[in-house]
């Protein structure tokens, strides 16, 4: 986004071996808000204006969100209009997660998202810019939308909460994603996520500027006078590693910013690219993912496993995924019909299946994730759920199937430590919680 006057950072901490307690993120975090709210809204912004507050949702628990979430509802008050989680296409929060997410903050300002059905274009960006970035894959137009709140609900400042990681569509989660597609529609959604996939996964992963991450730019440039003044505030997590305290458990908040432009953010992403991207002098021929069942209940938000270590594993190798929580494929219904009818395959199939099948086409974030969720051909996915989905169904959409209970005897999660383990002379490659990091060998990376 084009650096311009209200690009103002009002919160800049973190490096690679800051951990910051709960209430020293509190305190940053607080103080910033106040400062930012003074400058955008005036010294009695807390008593008059409403402030929308868009966190992530559940499948972003260990955020810190939360946290800041409930400290953001401290500080605002009376001037708390609403919280609503950044869905995107996930499914709406229950009460038992937004209580355990958001524990200080009051359940009765919560609202929903609705992708398909309360959303607000705000203009369209022509099929030349979506080409140009694209370098000529794509030639569609695509629509900036936004949930009808943050046009009509009167707020006079959204407060956009996240955590910056590696991410499959954009590069890098947060920022502009969080308003475009967290509380985007569904033509806007099926369309960057598309894009993304065409542009191509490893290309982007752990990158700050991708084709897609140019889209939200642009449109928060162009479109930014139809909305209220967005305050970002954006976390850093990673994990600890030995010899680290682990008064707070096995992740560390390695940083925090707050700001109103572009710049919190490439700050957040260089630390998140330090801390959450390891890049490995070899291959890893297996590979076994731990996926917590209070945040993994489908393949679209388990498929972390794959995306996230697919440019560390290597060809003719396997990948074993515990998911005791998982219930379904996607978080959407009608998504969850087309991953069960088309299965993960490699990308050319899933292009080629898009130009000739129309209930594809007409959900390009469905085809998109299809593509994330593949392997390629490279390596085999072998998939070990609980008792909510079975063998054959696993096995119906193209991934290999395993017993959970046998998994768990001979790759017990606690007693691994993240990276390579030796199990009964079996080097193995452990990953506690792929949403917190990308993994990839050095050549396919291509890191120095």
């Amino acid at each position: 986004m084009e650096q311009t006057g209200s690009d103002r950072t009002y919160l800049s901490a973190g490096s690679e071996i800051a951990d910051f307690s709960d209430n020293e993120a509190v305190e940053l975090f607080s103080e910033a808000l106040r400062s930012a709210m003074q400058d955008i809204l005036g010294s009695s912004s807390a008593a008059k204006d409403s402030v929308l507050v868009l966190p992530p949702d559940a499948t972003r628990f260990h955020s810190k969100a939360g946290l800041l979430t409930d400290a953001a509802s401290g500080v605002l008050g009376q001037g708390l209009g609403a919280i609503m989680p950044a869905l995107g296409t996930h499914v709406p929060m229950s009460a038992a997660e937004i209580g355990r997410m958001f524990p200080k903050s009051p359940i009765a300002r919560f609202k929903g998202h609705d992708w398909r059905n309360e959303v607000t274009t705000l203009g369209r960006l022509e099929g030349g810019f979506v080409e140009r970035v694209s370098e000529g894959r794509l030639k569609y137009d695509w629509p900036a939308q936004v949930n009808n709140a943050l046009v009509s609900g009167g707020y006079s400042l959204v407060l956009s909460i996240g955590q910056v990681v590696p991410h499959e569509v954009i590069g890098m989660a947060n920022h502009g994603k969080n308003v475009f597609v967290g509380t985007g529609g569904k033509e806007a959604i099926d369309k960057s996520h598309f894009l993304g996939a065409a542009f191509g996964m490893e290309r982007i992963m752990g990158r700050v500027d991708t084709p897609v991450r140019a889209l939200f730019d642009e449109a928060a440039r162009r479109f930014q006078g139809l909305l209220p003044p967005i305050l970002y505030a954006l976390t850093v997590v990673g994990r600890r590693e030995e010899g680290e305290s682990a008064a707070g458990g096995g992740l560390a908040l390695r940083g925090i910013y707050v700001g109103t432009g572009r710049k919190c953010f490439e700050e957040a992403a260089a630390l998140s690219r330090k801390v959450n991207v390891q890049i490995l002098d070899e291959s890893v021929d297996k590979a076994v993912v731990w996926l917590d069942p209070e945040e993994y209940r489908s393949t679209w938000l388990g498929n972390k496993s794959v995306y996230r270590t697919r440019m560390a594993m290597a060809d003719g190798g396997e990948l074993l995924v515990l998911a005791p929580g998982l219930k379904g494929f996607g978080e959407d219904p009608s998504i969850d019909k087309l991953i069960r009818k088309f299965g993960y395959r490699p990308s050319d199939q899933i292009v080629d299946l898009v130009s000739r099948e129309k209930d594809l086409a007409d959900s390009l974030s469905a085809a998109a994730h299809l593509v994330h969720g593949s392997p390629e051909g490279r390596f085999t996915v072998r998939y070990c759920p609980g008792s909510g989905l079975s063998a054959q169904e696993i096995e119906s959409v193209g991934f290999f199937s395993g017993s959970l209970e046998r998994a768990m005897k001979e790759y017990d999660p606690e007693k691994l430590r993240p990276g390579f383990n030796e199990v009964r002379g079996e080097r193995i490659f452990f990953v506690p919680n792929p949403a917190i990091g990308l993994w990839a060998e050095r050549r396919r990376f291509g890191a120095d």
